[in-house]
């Protein structure tokens, strides 16, 4: 009897271990019997594509003319109109002087020449200059004591030749004659330097106009006021700074071409600029290359002329420019959406068969038509887009 109820306990305590296990094994059976749902994709395919060949480089935009100002001569500062920022063209008057001591030494040389003019038997107001120095008056005086004097000298040969004048006579007759006719070559000396402080009056009274002229302070090139350096009422010497000018079209973008590269860079070639700050891209070209490479770092300069019409840039902006060096290069391109980056490493999934296929790939260059594949994808292959956190191997249905 008790064997018989050890018997019973031992049958009843397997039934009830026997049945957790046999749940399991039902779950574990309708687990495989269920797959998880395959995941939608959107594919594009890898392909090549007609883009430019490009050297793609960085630099600063600086003003292709910058310009300090200041007056050619010295004098109290009336007007300044301008300031920083002002926009101003070329011709523009930015500043003036006080031109009272320039309007009263243009009245001084005027009324020097004007005696001059006098002095060479001239109207004082009249513009020609053209005088005949026989007709001076001091000329006329001067030739009629000498030919008075030649006169006497003649009457005085013949009296001395027949005897009749003494020789200390007939001397001091030829030395009045001599004395006469230096007297005429003087007057002549004096009419010709007449003539002279004339032309020096007239320069005098030019220099003056232009003095005063100068008391406007006129911009030599079009752009923008970069720097005001004086203030109304200041005091200015000849040649001190009043304002910088720079030049906002076109500017020049200054970049640094490895010497790998260098050697695909023309005159004229097209260049693509874009700036921090300033929306769109902007054209330029190669307008200036250097001779030498720099020894320090193994670079050549090469200078670009960029557009600046909308006055959208400012000089200083650090850029990325592409030089446009061949068209039409080939380049096998994928969507910028397909590349996934982690680690610093670039890959993409491909799919075939139904089946998401992970690739590490080496990238180029990024351009609006896609991101340029060095290695990794093949001509033709589809990859997919946004691929997300997807796993390689994962199945997946092309939308």
């Amino acid at each position: 009897m008790k064997a018989l109820l050890i018997l019973i306990l031992c049958c009843f305590f397997l039934a009830s271990c026997s049945a957790p296990s046999g749940a399991a094994a039902d779950s574990k059976g309708r687990g495989d019997g269920s797959s998880a749902p395959a995941r939608q994709v959107q594919t594009a395919l890898a392909e090549e594509k007609a883009i430019d060949q490009l050297v793609i480089v960085t630099g600063t935009l600086a003003a292709d003319q910058e310009v300090v100002l200041g007056f050619k001569v010295a004098g109290r500062l009336a007007d300044i109109p301008v300031d920083l920022g002002t926009s101003v063209e070329k011709g523009q008057p930015i500043a003036r002087l006080d031109t009272t001591d320039f309007e009263l030494r243009v009245r001084q040389a005027d009324a020097a020449l004007q005696q001059a003019r006098v002095r060479l038997g001239l109207s004082p107001e009249a513009s020609d200059s053209s005088v005949n120095i026989e007709n001076l008056a001091i000329v006329k005086q001067a030739r009629a004591e000498m030919d008075a004097a030649r006169s006497r000298l003649e009457r005085a040969r013949l009296s001395f030749e027949k005897g009749l004048l003494p020789k200390a006579d007939f001397d001091t007759t030829n030395s009045g004659y001599k004395v006469a006719e230096a007297r005429h070559e003087d007057s002549l000396d004096e009419a010709r330097n007449r003539q002279a402080l004339l032309a020096q009056r007239r320069s005098e009274l030019e220099i003056a106009r232009q003095q005063l002229a100068d008391t406007i302070l006129y911009v030599p090139i079009g752009g923008m006021i970069h720097q005001r350096n004086a203030n109304v009422g200041q005091y200015l010497s000849a040649g001190t700074p009043v304002a910088t000018v720079v030049q906002m079209q076109p500017l020049r973008l200054k970049t640094a071409v490895p010497e790998r590269e260098a050697r695909m860079i023309r005159m004229g070639q097209p260049v693509r600029v874009t700036v921090e700050g300033a929306p769109g891209t902007h054209q330029g070209r190669v307008a200036r290359i250097s001779p030498s490479f720099d020894e320090t770092n193994r670079t050549l300069l090469v200078e670009t002329e960029v557009s600046n019409s909308a006055r959208i840039l400012r000089p200083g902006a650090f850029s990325h420019a592409e030089i446009v060096v061949a068209a039409g290069y080939r380049a096998l391109l994928v969507p910028a959406a397909s590349v996934v980056t982690f680690a610093g490493i670039d890959r993409v999934f491909t799919v075939s068969d139904g089946t998401a296929s992970e690739k590490r790939i080496r990238t180029g260059r990024r351009t609006d038509e896609g991101v340029e594949i060095l290695d990794g994808v093949k001509p033709g292959e589809q990859v997919v887009l946004s691929p997300g956190n997807m796993t390689n191997g994962e199945k997946v249905i092309v939308r």
